[in-house]
């Protein structure tokens, strides 16, 4: 039997009876994991999920980068491949699609292939994107669907983050989920500004503030896939060597029908849509956002050559998005995440209320008037700060909603049984699988938003972009509303079942 394997210089913890039967004999599987009691965790439990911590972020966070690799690629196209606003906003959707939905089997492969495993192969994967879209962006006859197919590989990556989530919930004890989950969610969060902000770098789109001029030889974006092939094989090489498997993350379809059928699993899951959803996708429809409504661009080069470039900016949301998050999953440690999310959906309608206000100062521009455009510009700023704080708030709703589903997961589970007993130890282990399992699930459904925004963004049945965008913040903040309305019914108030919970 294989048991737990410390980090080089921690002491072992001490040895008792395994909690699962062995399922490998290999060094790379441990099937003694205790993370609820104190003294394996202090005995060294610490320092190995501290480790295949470290390098599920760096995986995950490759993943989200591939992700939205197409985010900023595509507002670089130019017309150079005719495509119009409206295709390009599907084209940066596609992507989110795939990814939603690959988040079921990601999550349930971790149980069947182990956690390292998993994310040896889910890293390898990520070169049929990064591959692919080194041809495409290269020729320009590529035909639309074509590019559209391609662009939907890129949902590999998300699919990254439902088992990332799934694999690191099994290491930690309850009383640090939050911090665990919200590091883990974050680190992989930010990939999406760092690939904004520095494939504009890469391809020589842009310099760095002034201190690396563009490229004066055009845009290569071509570059910025082979930046990221090599990161696939680094992250691959990593989790091979320094990752580990627990063998007592099993699961099964019994477990996975549970969590079908619980109704907490879907309420959570129509919660995280308005907050991952909205960050995702807000992330993936910034730079075509600031594009379309603040920029006069070149039909030919596709370079910006009047009003707000882009390049500068749209990153800053998923970069704020992603920091706020872990500071979401802490705030919900200390004050139960239900307020917290409560709170979260507040802070987004108020923001997305004001965010549709500077929208209603900018004309549209469609011919492309300078003076028109320097006119918008000066409500960029507005624009900029309320859209920022909107995703601030999303960052907030997705560490504070995350670290919900263990604590309701264990309050259904553990209920009417007695602390340090073994029914309770069994409580607690049923409710760790079957969280898991329903990260993935409600992981999946927030994905979604992050297809139905940039659709939303760029509705075909309104000619006008920018009244398109603007109905569709009209309608997110609707659903804002709807899922402040959920949380505060579900989890705070006083006469609800799960109020107890402290969720």
């Amino acid at each position: 039997m294989t048991t737990l394997q410390p980090a080089p210089g921690a002491a072992a913890p001490a040895a008792s009876p395994p909690s699962a039967p062995p399922r490998r004999r290999t060094r790379r599987w441990i099937d003694d994991w205790r993370p609820e009691e104190p003294d394996f965790w202090e005995g060294g439990g610490k320092q190995v999920a501290r480790r295949n911590l470290a390098w599920s972020i760096f995986a995950e966070h490759l993943g989200f980068s591939v992700w939205l690799i197409w985010s900023v690629s595509a507002a670089m196209l130019g017309s150079r491949f005719g495509y119009s606003p409206q295709q390009l906003f599907f084209l940066v959707a596609a992507p989110n699609l795939v990814g939603a939905l690959i988040r079921v089997p990601y999550t349930f492969a971790v149980p069947r292939f182990g956690g390292r495993n998993w994310t040896v192969a889910s890293a390898l994967l990520l070169l049929v994107p990064t591959l692919l879209f080194v041809v495409a962006v290269q020729r320009t006859g590529t035909p639309y669907w074509v590019m559209v197919l391609i662009a939907a590989t890129a949902g590999l990556g998300g699919g990254n983050f439902a088992s990332s989530m799934a694999n690191i919930n099994a290491f930690y004890p309850s009383a640090k989920k939050g911090a665990a989950l919200g590091l883990n969610a974050a680190g992989g969060n930010i990939g999406v500004a760092v690939i904004q902000f520095f494939l504009p770098v890469i391809v020589g789109a842009a310099g760095v503030f002034g201190l690396v001029k563009a490229a004066e030889g055009g845009i290569h974006l071509e570059r910025a896939g082979w930046v990221y092939v090599a990161l696939a094989l680094v992250a691959a090489l990593g989790a091979y060597l320094y990752m580990d498997n627990l063998g007592t993350a099993t699961g099964s379809s019994r477990e996975s029908a549970a969590v079908l059928r619980r109704p907490q699993t879907w309420v959570m899951s129509f919660l995280y849509i308005g907050t991952f959803g909205s960050f995702i996708g807000y992330s993936a429809a910034m730079p075509l956002l600031i594009k379309v409504n603040f920029s006069v661009v070149d039909p030919a080069s596709g370079a910006v050559t009047g009003g707000i470039n882009f390049v500068f900016y749209a990153f800053l949301g998923a970069l704020v998005g992603s920091f706020t998050r872990p500071f979401g999953g802490w705030l919900a440690d200390r004050f139960g995440g239900a307020r917290v999310t409560l709170a979260a959906f507040v802070a987004m309608i108020v923001s997305t209320c004001a965010v549709l206000w500077t929208l209603g100062q900018v004309v549209a521009n469609p011919g492309g008037d300078l003076t028109v455009a320097d006119a918008n510009s000066s409500w960029f700023p507005l624009f900029l700060a309320f859209f920022l704080c909107v995703f601030a708030a999303t960052g907030v709703g997705n560490g504070s909603a995350y670290r919900m589903i263990p604590t309701i997961w264990r309050f259904q589970h553990s209920a009417g049984t007695v602390e340090g007993t073994p029914e309770h130890r069994g409580a607690l282990l049923r409710a760790t699988k079957e969280s898991s399992a329903a990260v993935g699930i409600i992981g999946a459904a927030g994905a979604v938003g992050g297809f139905l925004i940039p659709m939303m963004f760029g509705a075909p049945w309104i000619t006008d972009p920018l009244a398109a965008v603007k109905t569709a913040f009209v309608l997110f903040i609707s659903y804002y509303v709807l899922c402040a309305l959920v949380t505060w019914a579900t989890y705070i108030r006083r006469t609800a079942p799960l109020a107890q919970a402290r969720a």
